[in-house]
């Protein structure tokens, strides 16, 4: 490799410097955890439990509105509060947690239908997810790069009108037509579609992952797809038996229009944060913790943020820059780090993207249709993303 120009050399000393303020800062944020965050989550994790059980029990008085709507967030908050950020390790750092609530034992066995009942089994989001999506995110690693796993439609040459419709189809179903198989096809070491970066989507024919005879589709039924399904559809209605077989139907129809609002509800808090054209995908594996870092915050947004009920509706995933930082912080440390990280990348010209979660939303669809494109660091260096951006209404 030949020696760095006097503008490179620059330009590297500065990610170096911006690195080691970021590091500084999560050594500072680190000791703030605590048994309070314990308490947070496993409030959290009541609640989503009372959500459910109270708007199950509202079918006792018909069709209603309300029952779907708080069995959705309480999904929501399953997923991307409570088992999102202990299968992390949120807590793995804190003296005397129990094993339970570590990312080790959290919704294990037969834990899984207290803590984290749903399409996905835990250990298949830990490899997906945690492994792969946090550590090559929008580079050609990242399983969830939406712009690779939507180059089918993007290119169908279809009228924009019906590209969009099918965008909404697909985010009405997409936690067990795209997650639960990603995920399990990941944890079963789909080792020919990693290792050539072909995304899941154009795999399927090969993989074949939603065929039961094949290991991972055996995978995704028996561990994903067909528990679930009894859980969801079968035992959560036939709690309401006692109250005759109306109200078991009645639940039922909850359960499934849960279900929809659910997938359409983590669409759209989850896809966006990686996704606009304003927000960048590389083509290339990330070179030292400061190029990373600068990785990081280039292909994450941030919703919205510092309001307690806001930042529950949107899963705490309105703080995705600073958990893409430090994927092992909890909750509440992201709400204190967030000005500083803000403050830290306008003195290092630093583009923080930070907008509200329905433009973060209208981006993400015109990427997934293929009306606009991703970016590309321009130049090809991740260094010359320090200082690349002016500072704009948008990116402040």
């Amino acid at each position: 490799m030949g020696e760095l120009s006097g503008a490179d050399s620059v330009k590297s000393t500065a990610a170096d410097a911006f690195a080691r303020e970021l590091d500084a800062l999560r050594a500072e944020l680190a000791p703030l955890r605590g048994p309070e965050d314990l308490r947070f989550l496993r409030r959290l994790a009541w609640l989503a439990w009372a959500l459910l059980l109270a708007g199950l029990a509202l079918s006792l008085v018909g069709l209603n509105p309300l029952s779907p709507l708080m069995m959705a967030l309480a999904s929501g908050t399953r997923w991307m509060i409570v088992a999102h950020h202990t299968a992390h390790g949120a807590l793995d750092r804190m003296p005397g947690v129990p094993a339970r609530w570590t990312s080790a034992g959290f919704a294990r066995g037969a834990r899984r239908w207290l803590q984290w009942p749903d399409w996905i089994e835990v250990e298949a989001w830990q490899r997906e997810h945690n492994q792969l999506h946090h550590a090559y995110t929008n580079d050609p690693t990242d399983p969830d790069l939406v712009e690779r796993q939507l180059q089918w439609l993007r290119q169908s040459g279809w009228p924009v009108a019906a590209r969009r419709l099918m965008v909404f189809l697909l985010a009405s179903n997409w936690r067990w037509l795209y997650y639960a198989p990603n995920t399990s096809a990941c944890m079963a070491e789909a080792t020919a579609t990693r290792a050539a970066n072909v995304p899941l989507i154009d795999s399927a024919p090969t993989q074949r992952p939603w065929n039961p005879l094949t290991p991972v589709g055996r995978r995704l039924w028996l561990r994903s797809w067909l528990p679930y399904g009894l859980f969801q559809f079968v035992a959560l209605p036939a709690l309401l038996l006692p109250f005759g077989m109306m109200a078991v139907w009645t639940g039922l129809a909850h359960a499934v229009l849960a279900e929809w609002c659910t997938n359409l509800y983590t669409f759209a808090v989850i896809v966006p944060n990686h996704a606009g054209a304003d927000l960048l995908r590389f083509d290339d594996r990330s070179r030292g913790k400061g190029q990373w870092y600068l990785r990081q915050i280039a292909a994450s947004v941030n919703y919205q943020t510092g309001h307690p009920v806001g930042d529950w509706l949107q899963g705490w995933l309105n703080y995705q820059i600073e958990h893409h930082l430090w994927p092992d912080l909890t909750p509440r440390q992201y709400a204190v780090a967030a000005p500083r990280v803000k403050g830290l990348c306008a003195q290092y010209g630093v583009r923080y993207h930070q907008q509200p979660v329905w433009q973060r939303l209208a981006r993400t669809v015109r990427i997934a249709t293929g009306e606009e494109d991703m970016g590309r660091p321009q130049p090809a260096d991740d260094d010359a993303m320090l200082g690349a951006w002016p500072r704009t209404a948008e990116s402040t």
